[in-house]
């Protein structure tokens, strides 16, 4: 499977972009799955519903499967700060992509995705990691770059870079 990371800062279009491009991949004929970090509390539970019922009494794990869909979800005994490598091993092998957002550390191959609006500074002087750069204003980014800059305005310039580079974005997971 081939394996990218989306990393910015929160409102830069992550999320936009990374549904875009699910969209164009599966248009492809393609599988994808998407990792994603979250920074705060969240629940994909309703309340009252059996699923949430048995991790409020206390289940470490509650899989939910129907002919459809399949959900896990784990409670961490402790705070516990996922690990992307980790969680890439839960997902099904069988996937053509993995598209992880968030991670931004991470050592995953990554496009950062960058508008000068978030106030952020860019991170890919630090991050030897970030192989390209979307963004909508490509003329503002300081300093100046030798990696792609693609169009975060057109996705399909960011999966054309993806499917043109995909030889290189193969998983491998870090050894033991």
């Amino acid at each position: 499977m081939k394996v990218l990371g989306f990393a910015g800062f929160s409102g830069s279009g992550k999320t936009t972009l990374v549904e875009q491009l699910v969209r164009g991949l599966r248009s492809s004929g393609l599988r994808v799955s998407v990792v994603k970090h979250a920074h705060h509390q969240f629940d994909v539970d309703q309340p009252g519903k059996d699923s949430w019922r048995h991790r409020e009494a206390g289940a470490f794990e509650v899989l939910v499967a129907s002919n459809r869909r399949l959900v896990l979800q784990r409670q961490y005994e402790q705070t516990a700060e996922p690990q992307v490598h980790h969680l890439l091993a839960e997902v099904y092998e069988g996937v053509d992509w993995v598209l992880v957002e968030g991670f931004k550390t991470s050592d995953l191959p990554k496009v950062e995705v960058w508008r000068p609006e978030s106030g952020a500074e860019v991170l890919y002087p630090e991050d030897p990691f970030i192989k390209a750069i979307a963004t909508n204003v490509p003329d503002q980014i300081r300093p100046t770059t030798l990696r792609p800059v693609l169009d975060l305005d057109r996705p399909e310039e960011v999966l054309q870079w993806m499917l043109d580079n995909g030889e290189n974005l193969i998983y491998q997971p870090p050894l033991a």
